[in-house]
């Protein structure tokens, strides 16, 4: 499967390659090459000629479809009532190809880093050294440092949504190919053990081949909790204690009396096993078994390096002197053999101490423990002291090159770990909480009808309770099973609050959050668990109330909602308790389900704007959480750009949000992209926190206004094709496998909140998945055009206010170049033949010509807006892949088309069912996001 060969400069939609292009890309077009020509080997010689022989016909006509040398009706009759047996390694031939350019891609990118770095090049934007370049630039006041960075977090949250299609298994012989790769980009023919590494890449490649691609049962939350811990061992470990402390180190450098970031900036969040939104398989169980999994990471990973340690600091009495206080650590452990080597004793103490610990709060047994029948540490902080009088020892007597080494690491590690790893949120949906709050009340005797109460009366009577200490229920009350298992999780959560100390559980997020009720159900809830008490002198509120406002209404109305709430005494308390802290988190992808692309992206940016002032009139610190997927129809993109472009005040050195799926993966897999990709998040939140970034200054509210009439406007458009366009959903149904979705096995909860054909009720990911599959990208576009276009035709030099607004704005430049990246993938030529599975040929026209019509005309805004012919012109690497990937997908997209039609007129072979969630696999990994 070798390249076929091209042509100087060739189109492939907005994208061309130039001489001087091919030979920055040259490279990478070498190994996409030897990777293309393994696989066709392995294709060969496991299938036959027959096989292969098909697959290179697919892949070369793919290539003349490319340059226009064919109709793609040509290529799409190759596959007309193909064989079952033939289709499915087709399928699968170019699944994996996808995977292995990939590889190359990432291969690539660090191939032209280097060349930057050997060139002498200054920092690139979205690194800590081109960061802290501008910080000393902007001759900050340490003071105002200070201040900005109190209680500074940034939390990548690994997410309940799990849209990675790749199985673990494919993951990590994909690592390893990527691992012989680096070995060939550092001019190496051999491995450390002297094998070929051309050999090793065959035989990663044979073994990629004969591994299933898909899952033949879904998976459960236990597999997803397990996945997600994964990245532990793999990458953070390494990464954030280093990351933290170079950070520290060099703000405090700069502003030495400061006291910069006393608590890690960089903490690792998690919602599996937490979040219960839609998801019924989430229970108490559950819960104990999300944090006990995370305590036992944490503590498994403890002993290993207190085990090294014992190793490695042998020294003896003999040579070295030691502090008073290490002598007295050591002295509780009295073995005759290590008499004259304190580290070694002290060390042994901890781990005792740590193992007693572990025997208390695990439920199960970690490697490497050590039973002394010491007492256990009740508090991350009593074993952080032991190891700082390791440290401080080693330093007092010239060791601390040794102090710097791993007992350093391991440091940073307790101080950001503790024993509870990662904070767990919870999260359910406020109409569940409305109908278990109500059912309590009733059964307390507090309220009959809570339903039927107007929102003051609610608010007045949840108050009023949460005023008393006395619970709502026992543990013998006879309720229903969604009362009871509610309650369930949330004492586990308290469990866990108590057991693994109060970060275990940090924050409890109300999805689809309208009303100041909303919030104060949740509350009800966290006080039967004993999880809040509000009622005395002293608050009690380990765990943060955290709205969650999802649709475009809820957004405008979002920050009302906060000041209603915050005029509440008891509520101001359980802030106030929290250190007046509070956490707002916004969703883009149902408010973009909900109204389209630019609408949902304004929507968030007013509603940040509008919390940042409410924020400042109730004297409280903001903490936005950003519910971003990996799409940009899910509020996806470069993360440096992305966080630029908040409004002015609303990163305030605090930053969360989600991370999910391939997403994980591409970027957390492993240390040294991990690194990269965590630098990114830091660099932009001091920038954000610390600097001008919006740039705007005076021109502001007028370019605020001029997105209030655009946003309007597109939402419009969107709503007169999504909401009112007759047929519309049946449209949906039939031109993408959104229906087939669910069988693809890539996470434990349902495609729909509730059992409905709703778009309201089906779940942002399979919709972004499903537009994605048919080529159509629907949700990281539609509207806008229309919006430009009737904007800039109400008046004389408005072209050119969008033209400025550009060139100086970073929300809106980035609005602009995400949806480019969208448009670059889509296709409406393949969008086309999926439109043919629509029988109803009136609907199909209705439907199809206006999405179309629209494509067009977003794609001639873009170009008049950005004075670009390029999509791509922003994003080099982009346009690489799209020119070297996409003729590989074209044979995907057709076979799908045609094992959807068998399928749905009546073939229900089970290799047709496959043959279509291959499909839907390879596509996703190729176009590297899934949902």
């Amino acid at each position: 499967m070798a390249e076929s060969p091209d042509t100087s400069l060739e189109p492939i939609g907005a994208v061309t390659r130039t001489k001087v292009g091919r030979e920055a890309t040259e490279p990478m077009r070498e190994d996409i090459r030897l990777l293309g020509t393994i696989l066709g080997d392995t294709v060969r010689e496991q299938n036959g000629d027959e096989v292969f022989d098909l697959v290179e016909k697919a892949r070369v006509e793919s290539f003349r479809v490319r340059r226009s040398e064919i109709d793609r009706s040509e290529l799409a009759e190759l596959f007309d009532g193909i064989d079952i047996h033939q289709a499915i390694p087709v399928i699968r031939a170019f699944s994996h190809f996808a995977l292995l350019a990939n590889v190359a891609e990432d291969i690539h990118r660090e191939r032209r880093r280097a060349v930057h770095v050997a060139a002498g090049e200054p920092p690139q934007n979205s690194t800590l050294a081109a960061t802290y370049g501008k910080l000393d630039a902007a001759d900050l006041q340490a003071g105002t440092v200070a201040d900005a960075l109190r209680g500074a977090l940034v939390s990548p949250v690994i997410t309940a949504h799990p849209t990675e299609t790749r199985r673990r298994t494919v993951f990590d012989t994909q690592h390893r190919i990527t691992q012989l790769m680096r070995l060939r980009l550092r001019g190496q023919d051999e491995t450390e053990d002297g094998q070929s590494v051309e050999t090793e890449l065959r035989r990663q490649i044979l073994t990629l081949w004969q591994t299933a691609l898909i899952r033949l049962s879904r998976l459960k939350i236990q597999d997803e909790i397990e996945v997600g811990l994964r990245y532990y061992p793999a990458a953070f470990f390494e990464v954030i204690p280093k990351v933290n402390a170079e950070v520290r180190e060099a703000l405090r450098a700069r502003w030495p009396g400061a006291d910069l970031l006393p608590q890690p900036i960089l903490r690792p969040g998690s919602w599996i096993g937490g979040d219960r939104d839609g998801n019924p398989n989430v229970t108490g169980e559950v819960v104990r078994l999300a944090t006990g999994s995370a305590a036992y990471t944490a503590l498994g990973h403890y002993f290993a390096e207190l085990t090294y340690l014992e190793q490695e600091l042998s020294m003896s009495v003999r040579l070295v002197t030691t502090t008073d206080e290490l002598v007295a650590l050591a002295e509780t452990c009295n073995e005759p053999a290590r008499l004259d080597e304190p580290y070694r004793r002290a060390l042994r103490v901890v781990h005792a101490r740590l193992t007693a610990t572990a025997h208390d709060i695990l439920d199960r047994t970690p490697a490497h423990i050590l039973d002394l029948g010491l007492d256990p540490y009740q508090t991350p902080s009593e074993l952080l002291a032991d190891l700082d009088v390791i440290d401080a020892s080693l330093r007092a007597n010239g060791s601390a090159i040794l102090a710097d080494d791993r007992l350093a690491r391991l440091r940073e590690a307790v101080n950001v770990f503790g024993f509870h790893l990662s904070g767990l949120d919870m999260r359910q949906n406020s109409e569940t909480h409305e109908e278990v709050i109500a059912e309590l009340l009733s059964w307390a005797g507090v309220h009959p009808d809570y339903a039927s109460l107007s929102e003051p009366e609610r608010v007045e009577v949840l108050a009023t309770e949460l005023a008393t200490r006395r619970p709502l229920v026992r543990d013998d009350s006879d309720l229903s099973e969604l009362a009871r298992k509610e309650l369930d999780i949330v004492f586990a959560a308290a469990r866990a609050v108590r057991v693994f100390g109060p970060a275990a559980v940090p924050n409890y997020i109300i999805s689809m959050c309208q009303s100041v009720s909303d919030m104060l159900e949740a509350a009800i809830l966290l006080k039967e668990a004993g999880l809040l008490d509000v009622s005395g002198e002293q608050p009690y509120a380990p765990v943060g109330i955290v709205p969650l406002f999802e649709t475009i209404d809820d957004l405008q109305r979002g920050s009302s909602i906060l000041e209603s709430v915050l005029d509440l005494p008891l509520y101001r308390a359980m802030v106030h308790a929290r250190g007046e802290s509070q956490e707002v988190m916004l969703g883009y992808s149902d408010s973009n389900k909900d109204g389209g692309y630019l609408a949902a992206n304004w929507a968030l940016y007013r509603a940040e704007l509008d919390l940042v002032e409410s924020a400042r009139k109730t004297g409280i610190r903001l903490r936005l959480f950003h519910g971003r997927g990996g799409t940009v129809g899910r509020g996806g993109g470069p993360s440096y750009d992305a966080i630029l472009a908040q409004p002015p005040g609303a990163v305030n050195g605090s930053l969360r949000l989600t991370e999910q799926g391939e997403i994980i993966a591409a970027k957390y897999a492993e240390p040294r992209i991990a690194h990269r990709n965590l630098e990114t998040l830091l660099a932009a939140t001091l920038e954000s926190t610390l600097l001008d970034t919006e740039g705007l200054g005076g021109l502001a509210q007028g370019a605020y206004e001029v997105l209030d009439d655009l946003a309007a406007r597109a939402q419009r458009a969107y709503a007169e094709l999504v909401h009112e366009t007759p047929g519309f959903v049946e449209y949906f149904k039939a031109s993408t496998p959104v229906s087939e979705i669910g069988s693809l096995n890539i996470g434990s909860r349902p495609t729909s909140r509730k059992p409905t054909t709703s778009i309201a009720d089906l779940r942002a990911i399979p919709w972004v998945l499903a537009w994605s599959q048919s080529r159509v990208m629907l949700p990281g576009w539609y509207g806008t055009g229309t919006a430009f276009e009737e904007w800039i035709a109400q008046g004389e030099g408005r072209l050119e206010v969008l033209q400025d607004l550009y060139v100086k704005w970073p929300f809106f430049a980035t609005v602009l170049s995400n949806m480019a990246q969208v448009l670059s993938k889509s296709d409406m030529g393949l969008a086309a033949r999926y439109s043919e599975l629509v029988d109803d040929e009136e609907l199909r026209h209705r439907v199809f010509d206006k999405i179309v019509a629209e494509h067009d005309r977003t794609i001639r805004m873009h170009k008049l807006i950005t004075k670009q012919d390029d999509l791509l012109a922003d994003n080099p690497a982009l346009a690489r892949s799209v020119f070297n990937r996409f003729p590989y997908l074209e044979p995907l997209n057709h076979l799908q088309v045609e094992l959807l039609r068998r399928f749905r007129s009546g073939d229900e072979e089970e290799l047709v069912q496959r043959g279509i969630l291959l499909t839907m696999s390879g596509l996703a990994s190729a176009l590297r996001n899934s949902g």
